[in-house]
């Protein structure tokens, strides 16, 4: 049986902790029992403003808004990847989570920070793997797809998938979705990306259209399946034969 993903692109509501956690919720009762891992976008729980209020709203990974998304993954048997902004004592980060269908949790804090975000957060310093579904898959988050030497770092026979969740700028659409290609193809690996949609309108903080298109590539680095800007959740099932049949023709994990 080949694993189904769903890449779930959402209109987010910055500093909306349970408005967020709504949402996913709602996202996660409407998936169909096959959906073996369902990924979400950066800042999923909390949204994103460049000032202090993000401090207010940040999240300790072990707090109830977790624990809540833990349980959603237990109740419904399905896997989670799903963004929020982490604090860590005076610390914050721009975290990705994977959490299992038995409640396991391993997290990944973004490596490169965007713009704004280096003013109040503090940048992870390791890459990361974790066993899902849909095999060993590396965790990365939005702007890390620019970063070829992360993305070799993590060119590994054992690692057959990257999952990324993004909030990319609808400005720098075609950049997301170049990247995500050639990531898929640099490493010979399935590529998912779920981003978010709609816009950030918030008192003020800066206008921000989202650029949605969350998407599946394919390890030859072609388009697999694609959304356009709509909220709406992407299903794909990924072919294992696929991944043997680039793999095979490329040989890199021969040398």
């Amino acid at each position: 049986m080949q694993p189904t993903v769903a890449a779930c692109q959402l209109e987010l509501k910055d500093l909306a902790v349970e408005t967020n956690f709504e949402l996913v919720r709602e996202c996660v009762d409407g998936l169909d029992s096959d959906v073996d891992l369902a990924v979400f976008p950066e800042h999923t729980l909390t949204g994103f403003v460049a000032d202090e209020r993000i401090e207010a709203a940040a999240l300790a990974r072990d707090g109830a808004p977790i624990e809540a998304v833990q349980s959603l993954a237990e109740r419904y048997d399905v896997a989670l990847v799903i963004g929020f902004v982490e604090a860590a004592g005076d610390t914050f980060y721009n975290t990705t989570a994977y959490i299992g269908p038995a409640g396991e949790f391993t997290i990944y804090r973004k490596r490169h920070l965007w713009d704004s975000e280096r003013k109040l957060l503090t940048p992870g310093d390791e890459l990361v793997t974790v066993d899902t579904p849909v095999g060993t898959a590396a965790l990365q988050t939005c702007y890390d797809l620019n970063f070829v030497e992360d993305s070799a770092a993590l060119t590994r026979s054992d690692v057959t998938a990257l999952i990324v969740p993004g909030a990319w700028p609808d400005a720098y659409r075609d950049n997301w979705r170049l990247l995500l290609r050639a990531r898929a193809l640099d490493g010979v690996r399935w590529a998912i990306g779920a981003n978010r949609t709609g816009r950030r309108d918030i008192r003020d903080s800066q206008l921000v259209t989202y650029a949605g298109h969350s998407l599946v590539a394919r390890p030859n680095g072609g388009l697999y399946r694609e959304l356009d800007r709509q909220e709406a959740t992407l299903v794909v099932d990924l072919d294992s034969a696929i991944l043997e049949s680039q793999r095979d023709l490329v040989g890199v994990f021969d040398c």
